[in-house]
């Protein structure tokens, strides 16, 4: 298929870095970006087509809406009258399918999605919604281009995208900011940095693997590792008298609020 990107930024990159790893070819991509140095940057580390000219991407079959939320309702605009079948996917976070058909002119093939940042290493995961006017084939395409760069989850009802949002697309700056507090600790215990980051990477990423291969719900997988009277108990007890779960939980709640608003404040023109 052929791929339109408008914008080149890191999660364009991501998709880019995947399709091409995947064995998509390099002259069936092109990205329409404004700024000179990324353009070249793009050429560059890629070798796909670039131009700063939008109309250009009306020539793909695929053309994926990597802007800035706020850029959006004037690329859509813009690009409305361009369209004839191809397959247009969002993944600007916030910005409802309602909102980006009416900018478009009505045209209706269109797929939200939300990536997150580890696709940037090809292990990300991505939610999809397509409209109803989006055909079968169509969503093949749209999931053959996400699962580039990791797994592909699809939605029944846009509005689950806001729980997404909070927690896949928020969710790794939360184990970024767990990371921290690991390696916090492990160097106010006498560990070095380096070490202190070693451990709790290795340990991060070797526990979300077993989880991901094992049979056991996570309160089991965690039972497993907490004998009675040892270290785990304490630290887990530890945690449970400053109702560290119900502040993860309350937290993940107020991200989805905040995706809701900015749905509400993105649509509004």
């Amino acid at each position: 298929m052929k791929i339109a990107f408008i914008g080149g930024g890191n999660m364009a990159r991501a998709l880019i870095s995947g399709l091409l790893a995947r064995g998509s070819l390099a002259s069936d991509i092109q990205v329409v970006e404004l700024d000179p140095d990324r353009r070249m940057g793009l050429k560059k580390d890629f070798g796909v087509r670039v131009t700063a000219e939008l109309p250009a991407a009306a020539s793909a079959d695929v053309i994926v809406l990597a802007v800035k939320p706020q850029q959006l309702r004037d690329v859509a605009i813009f690009l409305g009258s361009l369209l004839d079948g191809q397959l247009v996917v969002s993944i600007a976070a916030g910005v409802r399918c309602a909102d980006l058909v009416r900018w478009l002119g009505n045209y209706g093939a269109v797929v939200r999605v939300m990536p997150n940042t580890p696709a940037q290493i090809q292990a990300g995961v991505s939610a999809l919604y397509a409209t109803a006017s989006t055909t079968a084939e169509q969503k093949a395409l749209a999931n053959q281009l996400l699962s580039a760069v990791g797994r592909c989850v699809w939605l029944d009802d846009e509005a689950q995208m806001d729980a997404v949002t909070a927690i896949s697309g928020s969710g790794p700056a939360y184990v970024f900011y767990f990371l921290e507090a690991i390696e916090q600790a492990g160097i106010e215990l006498g560990l070095t940095p380096v070490q202190a980051r070693i451990l709790a990477t290795q340990t991060f990423l070797g526990a979300s693997k077993l989880a991901i291969e094992s049979t056991h719900d996570f309160a089991t997988l965690r039972a497993q590792v907490t004998s009675k009277g040892g270290t785990t108990e304490q630290a887990i007890l530890s945690m449970e008298s400053s109702q560290v779960k119900t502040a993860i939980v309350r937290a993940i709640h107020a991200a989805a609020h905040r995706s809701m608003e900015l749905g509400d404040q993105l649509g509004s023109d």
